[in-house]
């Protein structure tokens, strides 16, 4: 009994996190008749007044709303492409934040560029390890060759869960130190707003953050396995 409250606690710590970006993005993901335009518009009419030259806008699918600095492109969810939200304008200004990050060639801009990928490689080389340990068992019908897999495994993870960790502080000037400051000093959402729109930035800035915790708990529950 024990072990399964653990397992049901751990996983609520996995979840968590991504459970609250969504509620509060859904909590503010109503349309409003006061706000001038949608999410695309104000990030099209940003580009202008911030001489952006190159940044496009795009569609993409739910939840996968992000900048890529390869093509310079703002990429938004059809919620906040489309939507005249409280969400839809921060998620927009947000990921704005990001097209001027790049456009500066600031610092910070590159722990995206370093690290995503590299976070994104080394979680896909664990997850593979882990799915080819029925074979190894198969082959080298060795225990300690099978720990030293699954280990193997869980270090790739981990490090890949650390390196996501490091993208935090490019997230957090994304809402802050950029979107915040257009969206109130810009008077682009009125004064009553602002502490809704500081929670959605918070939260677009925690995404990482709360994909990283989920592969942690995840790596903790195979140790967790592992041990038994």
């Amino acid at each position: 009994m024990p072990y399964v409250l653990l397992t049901a606690l751990l996983l609520l710590l996995a979840w968590a996190p991504s459970l609250w970006v969504r509620h509060v993005l859904r909590r503010h993901g109503a349309d409003r008749a006061d706000l001038p335009g949608t999410g695309a518009e104000l990030a099209r009419h940003l580009i202008g007044r911030l001489e952006l030259d190159g940044v496009s806008v795009e569609r993409t699918d739910p939840g996968r709303d992000h900048y890529d600095p390869a093509t310079r492109t703002v990429r938004l969810g059809p919620a906040h492409h489309d939507g005249r939200s409280l969400a839809a304008v921060a998620v927009a200004a947000h990921e704005i934040g990001h097209a001027i990050q790049f456009d500066r060639a600031e610092p910070i801009s590159r722990l995206r560029v370093r690290w995503l990928p590299l976070a994104g490689a080394l979680k896909r080389a664990g997850i593979l390890l882990l799915a080819a340990l029925p074979i190894v068992a198969i082959v080298v019908k060795a225990p300690p060759a099978m720990i030293a897999v699954v280990l193997l495994s869980l270090a790739l993870q981990l490090a890949g869960a650390l390196a996501y960790l490091i993208v935090l502080p490019e997230e957090w000037d994304a809402s802050f130190g950029k979107a915040m400051p257009i969206l109130v000093q810009g008077e682009y959402v009125a004064e009553r707003d602002v502490p809704a729109v500081r929670e959605v930035l918070r939260a677009a800035s925690w995404t990482y953050f709360a994909r990283a915790l989920a592969d942690l708990v995840n790596i903790g529950r195979w140790a967790m396995i592992l041990r038994r």
